[in-house]
This record gives C-alpha cells, structure tokens and sequence, in this order.
C-alpha cells in the first residue's frame, strides 16, 4: 500500500508593512504582533504550527523592520528549522515567494506556504493529501469569513423576514495556506504577483485545486486591532 507523503518544508510570508494594525505595527512588523493574552506573536503560533504538521524546515520573507523578526527568531526557542531572507527590492507577491523558495532545502518535494498574518489551525496533512488526490499544482486553503456586519432577509414581496448577526459569507476566499508542488516554483514570475498571473493561468487548465477549511476549523487574517481582540476572546473561550 502507498503511504503518503507529506511536505516537510514551508515558506511564511512575513514581508507585510501592517499599515491597519498601527500603532503595533510602528516598531514590529505584523507577524511580530502579539494576539492578547498569549505572550507569543503571530508567526511564533504558525511555526509551532507548522512543526505540529510535520514541517521541519520554514524560510521566512522578511520585509519591514526585518531585524526585529530575525531577531526574535534568532532568540526563540523554535519547534524546527528557520532560515530567512530580506528582499532587498520589492519583487511583489509572485517575486517574493520565488526568491523565497530558492531557499528551501529540498527543492524538488512540495512545500506548504503561508501569509504571515494568518491565525489558523486544520490539518495540513488532510490538505496535502487532497492536493496529492488532485493531481494539482497548487492547492489554497479557502476559508467562509463571517459577514461583519447583519444580514437581512426578505421575502419575495419585500417584507423583512429576519435579522442575522454576522452570518458566514456565501462565498469562499482565499485563507492565505497553500499547498505548492515541487514545479510550482518554476512557474512562477520572477517579479509580480501570483494571483494575477499564475494561479489563473492554473485554474484554466484545471491543475490549481481549493481545499474548503473543515467544519469547525478556526480561521482568523488578522489585519485590524479589532481582529486582535476579536482572536483574544475566541482563544480564551476555546481555553474554557
């Protein structure tokens, strides 16, 4: 029978200027923020994470205030291996993983990617097997956020039927994890951006698949200090 096997390397995005998260973000980069209440930042909760999935190997992009992460993880006790690297021109978001992947020990296995500003747990085995069951070249995460506003229903004559308060979107998103095959790294642009150019250029020859979060999966981008807080209180309830 064949075992599958499941990628043991990851690239965490963590380049992000944080412009909404200001005043934390005016001397840490984002994935430098600690969610309340938890003494870790953002990035420290992905790689313990990505270690728990079995990745050994993480290289994190670093852009703003790069010295304050390197240093940080230079000083943390880590679950896996981290390198680093530092654009040293801004490449865009295609660019930025290509040259992030160049550093990757084993180049010609799939590897797991992140945004640096993502809160989550799933199984990320369940979505490299569904990446391997697909045959694909790339696989998104897709995440259903909650509306953040209510909703109202009406019915066909326009009377109000009923208030929802902040329902799960109708449609899915990208959440921001990847699953990436070993070609992918080639097709990449060498400056730009990816979902322009080469995701759509996969999803029309039906070799990028979406893995939809499971039921119950916690999800959470965290752009704004109201996510912050929002997280804070999702985790001390999860803790109850």
């Amino acid at each position: 029978m064949h075992t599958p096997t499941y990628p043991t390397q990851a690239v965490v995005l963590a380049g992000g200027q944080g412009s909404r998260l200001r005043p934390y973000t005016d001397d840490r980069p984002k994935p430098m923020v600690e969610i309340p209440g938890t003494g870790t930042p953002i990035i420290g909760h992905q790689l313990a994470w990505l270690a728990a999935e079995g990745v050994t190997d993480a290289v994190v992009s670093c852009g703003h205030l790069a010295e304050v992460l390197q240093q940080w993880l230079e000083s943390a006790e880590l679950p896996l291996r981290v390198t680093t690297v530092v654009e040293t021109e801004p490449l865009g978001r295609g660019g930025g993983l290509k040259y992030a992947a160049a550093g990757l020990p084993h180049p010609d296995q799939p590897w797991y990617a992140t945004n640096g500003d993502i809160w989550t747990r799933f199984s990320l085995r369940e979505m490299a097997a569904f990446h391997a069951e697909r045959d694909a070249i790339a696989t998104l995460a897709l995440a259903r956020p909650r509306i953040p506003w209510g909703a109202v229903e009406t019915d066909a004559f326009g009377h109000i039927t009923d208030f929802i308060e902040s329902p799960p979107s109708p449609f899915l998103i990208n959440a921001g994890v990847y699953v990436f095959s070993a070609a992918f790294t080639e097709l990449l642009p060498d400056r730009g951006d990816h979902e322009r150019t080469t995701f759509p250029r996969l999803a029309r020859e039906q070799r990028l698949a979406g893995f939809p979060l499971p039921q119950g999966a916690y999800w959470r981008a965290i752009d704004t200090a109201k996510d912050l807080t929002e997280a804070a209180k999702e985790l001390a309830a999860q803790a109850r």
